[in-house]
């Protein structure tokens, strides 16, 4: 197992941390992501929930993806490129779940670093396509694009359909942002070309 870079290690165990002092300290009430119609909502917050976590399946498996796809991307990108792609996609969560909240009136907060999760495993499934991962659920080995897709299609059957209370359009809010961000990098559209720099 290679060493994990300094950037994914530090946001690991900034959100380990931070989940055992939530045991002490209601930090829900101040950095988790309120909805805006709720009298509660913070500009912070918008980063700040993705810090947050809602018990110890909920991190483990988010750490888990972190360490699983954070780090090859950190080691490819640097550090520098790396919080960018990950701040795009908690903002980008966090703008589909403030959306999505505002539309149906709910007042619950959101906590957890899956729309950062989710952006990384879209950048992955972009720039290893044909990379053969086999994941937990199902525990059946396949391309890292098919993973992508999969998991894509689930979560949009799984936001319109209402059937739990995990916050599938924040996840596709970061997928989203990931994949937005990788075509601004790239000078794709909707984003203009890229040029040298002129000095």
């Amino acid at each position: 197992m290679p060493p994990i870079p300094p950037l994914t290690q530090a946001l690991m165990l900034a959100c380990t941390a931070v989940f055992c002092v939530q045991f002490l300290v209601p930090l829900e009430a101040w950095f988790a992501l309120w909805p805006v119609g709720s009298g509660r909502f913070w500009p912070w917050q918008a980063v700040t929930y993705a810090f947050l976590h809602g018990g110890v399946m909920h991190l483990f498996f988010n750490m888990l993806g972190l360490w699983m796809f954070g780090s090859e991307l950190e080691r490819l990108w640097g550090r520098r490129r790396y919080w960018q792609f990950l701040l795009a996609g908690v903002l980008a969560a966090a703008a589909a779940q403030l959306l999505i909240t505002a539309m149906f009136g709910s007042r619950v907060p959101t906590v957890g670093a899956s729309g950062a999760l989710f952006a990384l495993l879209l950048a992955y499934g972009m720039l290893f396509p044909d990379r053969v991962i086999m994941p937990l659920f199902p525990p059946i080995p396949m391309k890292a694009r098919t993973f992508v897709l999969v998991f894509g299609a689930l979560e949009l059957f799984l936001g319109v359909s209402g059937l739990s209370g995990v916050a599938h359009f924040a996840h596709l809010g970061g997928m989203v942002g990931g994949f937005l961000m990788i075509r601004y990098w790239r000078g794709q559209p909707p984003f203009p070309p890229r040029g040298p720099r002129r000095r």
